[in-house]
């Protein structure tokens, strides 16, 4: 089936990108809950799933809202205000969602799965209390799932929204839209969606168009249609297929001169977030002497920390990619 969105001057005007967190807590969750093992995705979901279910979120209320496939309720992905809205901004959008609204879309979750689990029945019964539950457990999910990738994530959203902004400069709107994915074609009148089993009108889905960037949507694009608000298209990002491969080797004389032998090879295996006792075990240095490095490191803005469960994993932050970037040792060119 084909859905068609008609487009008008004004709603090409309207037209523009956003990176939004919520737009990855969903999708991964999804991904996560399904139990495939993505070939782009596999080292991630190998190192959260255990996570997610040490924490107890595979079997809470968020995990019931985003099922292994199917309608996602709208209210979990809020229109973004502008071009890179805070996680905080998200979360306190969907705290203050109607609760008429949440009801309206919990029915439409248990028409497609054909039944409610005990956690939502629970929130459509009292949706301001549990409402704020489900925020609690999307803060938690992201501490254990995102945060600490978020640098990596972040740093291929970016940039795909800055190669979809130079095609518009090139090229015009119509190449961007046209160029988003294979199932989507753009005819200088309307954007045509191969894919999308219900009909999208231009009155039913508001004006303009919200345009987001994921790693972990796919393969095919996800749409939200909730006006007034602008109907907004998650798209998988260009770049997802070096999201997680190991960097290269880092010159340890240079960066260790500057930062110390052992908070050098602490930073240089943090090519994916790991708790202190996992850095002892790699590096052979002392459990104490981890923890004194990832302090100094985490007071200069080199390493970030995130709490999963019982465990505090750390990640490096953009500073310390910039550094390390700088540092890397390149092999030379072949001749």
């Amino acid at each position: 089936m084909r859905a068609e969105l008609a487009f008008s001057v004004g709603d090409l005007a309207r037209t523009r990108f956003a990176v939004s967190p919520m737009w990855e807590v969903g999708p991964s969750m999804r991904l996560l809950r399904s139990g495939h093992e993505h070939p782009v995705h596999r080292a991630w979901t190998a190192q959260v799933r255990p996570r997610l279910a040490a924490a107890g979120l595979d079997r809470g209320l968020l995990a019931e809202l985003v099922p292994p496939a199917g309608y996602v309720p709208d209210f979990l992905n809020p229109a973004p205000a502008g071009p890179s809205p805070a996680f905080a901004e998200e979360l306190a959008a969907i705290r203050t969602a109607p609760a008429g609204r949440v009801r309206g879309e919990i029915d439409r979750l248990r028409d497609g799965q054909g039944r409610l689990g005990p956690g939502l029945a629970g929130l459509y019964d009292d949706v301001p209390r549990l409402l704020e539950r489900v925020v609690q457990e999307i803060e938690a999910y992201w501490e254990v799932a995102l945060a600490p990738y978020w640098v990596r994530i972040r740093a291929v959203l970016d940039a795909d929204v800055f190669h979809r902004a130079r095609q518009v400069a090139e090229h015009g709107a119509g190449r961007l839209l046209g160029d988003l994915h294979s199932s989507l074609s753009w005819d200088d009148s309307a954007l045509r969606l191969a894919d999308r089993r219900a009909p999208l009108s231009r009155q039913a889905a508001g004006a303009g168009l919200l345009l987001i960037p994921s790693v972990f949507t796919g393969p095919v694009p996800f749409t939200r249609v909730a006006p007034p608000d602008p109907p907004q298209l998650a798209y998988p990002a260009r770049g997802i297929g070096a999201l997680w491969e190991t960097r290269p080797v880092v010159r340890g004389g240079a960066l260790a001169a500057v930062l110390g032998r052992s908070r050098a090879l602490l930073l240089a295996e943090l090519h994916s977030p790991a708790t202190t006792t996992d850095l002892a075990h790699r590096t052979g240095l002392s459990a104490a002497g981890v923890s004194q490095c990832l302090t100094a490191l985490r007071d200069a803005g080199l390493v970030s920390a995130h709490r999963a469960g019982r465990c505090v994993l750390y990640a490096r932050t953009s500073v310390a990619e910039a550094l390390l970037t700088a540092t890397t040792e390149h092999p030379p060119a072949t001749p």
